[in-house]
């Protein structure tokens, strides 16, 4: 059974970061290798790749968790320094959020299909 490695491309950001996000936070190498897999009009392989052990899944997960990170952490320096130290802060403790329930969501999960649902505070 093919298990969609990145089921719904997890991006656990920050809420003061959420609105900030989009693909100018994208590192360009990144960015580079997504629009030529847009162009070709075709999922890449990569997601389509067999995960069905957990530590697969789990490794997965972490790997988003950590992409989200950055992303937040990219947007945080965006902002004003007045608010910069406040938004690194609360993408720190999604981060630490995030990882401490990375187990129990991988073990939660049905058929090894990881998703989680961001919400906006306003």
């Amino acid at each position: 059974m093919r298990t969609l490695l990145c089921t719904a491309a997890l991006f656990v950001v920050s809420t003061a970061a959420f609105a900030q996000t989009n693909d100018a936070l994208v590192p360009p190498a990144a960015a580079a290798k997504q629009a030529s897999e847009v162009a070709s009009g075709s999922d890449p392989a990569r997601w389509y790749k067999d995960d069905g052990s957990r530590a697969a899944q789990l490794a997965a997960l972490k790997k988003e968790i950590g992409a989200a990170q950055a992303e937040a952490q990219r947007a945080c320096a965006r902002q004003h320094a007045n608010t910069r130290a406040a938004c690194l802060a609360d993408a720190r403790a999604t981060y630490q959020r995030d990882m401490g329930g990375a187990d129990a969501q991988v073990d939660a999960a049905p058929g090894g299909s990881v998703t989680t649902t961001v919400t906006k505070s306003n």
